[in-house]
């Protein structure tokens, strides 16, 4: 694009679908810098790195990089204070970078409005502490105040997926159209075994979990079901749930993290199948899954039902409870599967489409007369 244009996101302090969309972009709009509000190098995908990233003055506070969900009370005001000035502000955003002061056009990719604020009971899980659901029992009328406002500051807003474009009409009253995220993973780029796996782990067809270790994630439902099924499970992901799932899991159960892509790469290649059951907004493991031809085993909700062709790429369960993953696990492992056939829906999700769609979007907008 001749126009300047800006990438904001939230905070790039960990590593999940999310950061991996920005860096997709990054790579469609190169040069473009990326604002944010904490960013934690050693924490997020090393990629970063290689771009420009600007930060709030929140980013001084080391505690606050590497622990964001307590800079909760601060990134309202944070980004509200913050001028992105640029012809064209393109936000990847799910809860604050829409917040941004923007000179010139704002055009919003929406992987869900805040979950914390408008699906408390889902995002903190049964576990949160009640310090947690105090604080946000406190800030939420506020914050959802200013949420709202914020999106009405956007001259276009895009969806992950049905899902959350019904959510955004909802919640903002605003149409979005959807854009699909991309996979990015290269399957012929260099495999390496992670260490903790081994080939007698490779041998055993294992199944593969990809998650953050979030309450709404419900890896422990997964790690659960495996309790009564003979095959092994590897989970690779962290956060705050992940002692409390060491702790329940079986031995048939490995724990992974912080993994290169040439590692997930090896993963990816070696798994019998993927399984998720999460609430996901969209969910990029199924399509990365897919890539390398394997099928998926997942809940029967939101963004999963966009990136699975049921009985083609993959099965579902109805309920994010042991028994019925248990079953669906079976369900996979018991019937064949068109490897040709998962990779040819794989490729409906590439990089390339994805930022196409996007560039027509920005383009439409920013055009004199265009949709803003």
């Amino acid at each position: 694009m001749s126009r300047s244009l800006v990438i904001a996101h939230d905070y790039l302090t960990q590593r999940g679908g999310a950061e991996k969309v920005v860096l997709a972009i990054a790579r469609g709009f190169a040069g473009a810098p990326i604002q944010t509000t904490l960013y934690e190098p050693a924490d997020t995908y090393p990629e970063f790195e290689q771009v420009e990233i600007r930060t709030t003055g929140l980013n001084r506070f080391g505690w606050l990089r590497r622990h964001h969900r307590y800079a909760l009370p601060f990134l309202a005001r944070s980004v509200s204070a913050t001028t992105i000035d640029a012809d064209v502000t393109l936000v990847s955003s799910s809860g604050w970078a829409h917040g941004f002061r923007t000179t010139g056009r704002k055009i919003v990719y929406c992987y869900s409005p805040a979950r914390w604020l408008y699906q408390q009971d889902v995002y903190l899980g049964e576990h949160a502490s009640w310090t947690t659901r105090a604080m946000l029992a406190l800030l939420a009328p506020w914050l959802r105040h200013w949420d709202r406002r914020q999106a009405k500051t956007a001259d276009a807003y895009i969806a992950v997926s049905r899902v959350v474009q019904q959510r955004i009409r909802d919640i903002y009253g605003i149409e979005a159209e959807i854009v699909h995220p991309p996979h990015s993973y290269s399957v012929t780029g260099e495999r390496h075994m992670p260490r903790g796996a081994s080939d007698e782990l490779a041998a055993s067809g294992f199944v593969l979990c990809v998650s953050r270790l979030l309450p709404y994630k419900n890896v422990g439902a997964i790690v659960d079901a495996f309790s009564d099924l003979p095959h092994q499970l590897v989970v690779v992901g962290a956060g705050p749930e992940e002692a409390r799932l060491r702790g329940r899991a079986f031995k048939n159960v490995t724990f992974l993290k912080e993994l290169s892509d040439a590692e997930m790469r090896w993963l990816y290649a070696h798994c019998d199948s993927v399984i998720a059951a999460s609430y996901e907004d969209f969910g990029l493991s199924p399509i990365e899954a897919a890539a390398f031809g394997k099928p998926t085993v997942a809940l029967r909700w939101g963004g999963f039902l966009d990136s699975i062709v049921e009985d083609v790429t993959g099965v579902y369960f109805d309920r994010p409870a042991p028994d019925a993953i248990a079953e669906a696990v079976l369900r996979c492992r018991g019937r064949s599967w068109s490897s040709d056939a998962i990779r040819a829906h794989a490729q409906t999700f590439s990089e390339e489409a994805f930022i196409a769609k996007l560039s027509s979007i920005l383009a439409g907008v920013t055009m004199p007369g265009g949709r803003g």
